[in-house]
């Protein structure tokens, strides 16, 4: 299983940015997808997670701002973060879930991507 994140960067407070995740060497949409990030020196995060189905869930600090979707054909999931704020500042990662629905709240992840930061400064 390989997960590749990418799209991340420094924004304004507002701002918007699109994080991508691409899989490979599994049936991608066979399982759920989600996720997570970061601060240093803190836990993990749940962010969002996307059934296999396409149903999606947002952590209360997210919702509203963010947007999970995935494009089977592509083997690809994305994070649409919209109205940024300072503290959405993390490293963002993707994980694949053991399943095809999210059983918890982190939808129980058995591979992670490598991460990708994200910075919202001004």
């Amino acid at each position: 299983v390989q997960l590749v994140e990418s799209g991340g960067g420094l924004v304004q407070p507002g701002g918007s940015l699109r994080l991508s995740c691409v899989a490979s060497e599994f049936t991608f949409k066979s399982y759920a997808m989600a996720w997570a990030r970061q601060v240093p020196g803190k836990g993990l995060e749940w962010v969002s997670g996307i059934h296999s189905d396409g149903r999606t869930y947002y952590a209360d600090s997210v919702k509203g701002r963010f947007t999970i979707s995935r494009d089977n054909a592509k083997n690809t999931v994305y994070l649409q973060m919209n109205s940024l704020k300072p503290e959405d500042t993390a490293v963002y990662y993707c994980a694949k879930s053991k399943f095809h629905y999210c059983s918890t709240s982190m939808c129980d992840p058995d591979y992670w991507g490598q991460g990708t930061q994200v910075t919202v400064s001004s």
